[in-house]
């Protein structure tokens, strides 16, 4: 059960992040309200959000992480494998206090979890079971052992050194977007999972349907991944999610009624 006792605790929190002291110098500054000053705050999220992730610079809560390379292949040793550096966000402010507060510390650890091995991965690099333990979250292996397996029995498969072994090249950080998006995850939540922009998580969902406009038109594979600019294993992975029976139905409903479009032409 989680503790939410002490009824101030949140509050608290909240003041030492850096968009309410945003706000507050908005609301002092410009003689706004709370509401407008949050206003304010959104547009200026929207707008320079791109920016701000693809910046060099460290954001509050953010690390920087030597590990190991995704071009690796599964048999080269680990001393003689080649490393990349990467940036981690461990604490992410708000938005891992409002995690806290709904599924407790358990909870925040998994979501952290998964929000720094798909970090790892889009930047090129593969965390291992021992980095996360003993070098970013100092607790025990068996601890995160559980936790991946707690994944894996919610048909969740984090992009790991192990796992990716076991995977080949069948994963790709775009077939995890277009996934997320068929299970019924929206841009803003996808986002901030695998911390790519929302320019660049439409492109890859309009790359995705127009795979599967082509392909109710008959045309074969190939010709596909020419048309859509993409290569012919990320056409078929496309392919396959399009055909996959846990796509909710919503997404499944927008699918179709793409098909019947592109049958009536």
């Amino acid at each position: 059960m989680i503790n939410n006792s002490s009824v101030g605790k949140w509050d608290r929190l909240k003041t030492k992040d850096l968009d309410n002291q945003f706000m507050n110098s908005i609301i002092e500054g410009l003689n706004c309200s709370p509401f407008e000053a949050k206003a304010i705050l959104d547009s200026v999220h929207n707008i320079y959000g791109d920016f701000f992730d693809f910046s060099d610079a460290l954001r509050p809560g953010q690390v920087k992480y030597i590990v190991l390379s995704t071009k690796n292949g599964p048999s080269v040793e680990l001393a003689k494998a080649e490393k990349v550096l990467v940036t981690l966000t461990i604490d992410a402010g708000q938005e891992d206090l409002e995690v806290k507060k709904e599924r407790g510390v358990v909870g925040l650890r998994r979501h952290r979890l998964e929000r720094i091995c798909h970090e790892a991965f889009i930047q090129g690099g593969l965390l291992t079971v021992e980095d996360i333990a003993n070098r970013i979250f100092m607790n025990g292996e068996r601890t995160i052992v559980r936790d991946i397996k707690w994944f894996r029995d919610n048909d969740i498969v984090l992009p790991l050194r192990s796992t990716i072994k076991d995977m080949g090249r069948s994963l790709s950080h775009r077939k995890m977007i277009v996934k997320k998006w068929l299970s019924g995850k929206e841009y803003t939540e996808i986002s901030r999972e695998t911390n790519h922009s929302i320019k660049a998580i439409d492109n890859y969902i309009k790359k995705f349907r127009q795979v599967v406009a082509l392909a109710t038109e008959n045309y074969e594979i190939n010709t596909i991944a020419f048309l859509v600019k993409i290569s012919k294993p990320l056409c078929l992975d496309y392919l396959n999610l399009w055909h996959d029976k846990k796509i909710i139905a919503s997404r499944l409903d927008e699918l179709n009624n793409l098909v019947k479009k592109n049958l009536k032409k």
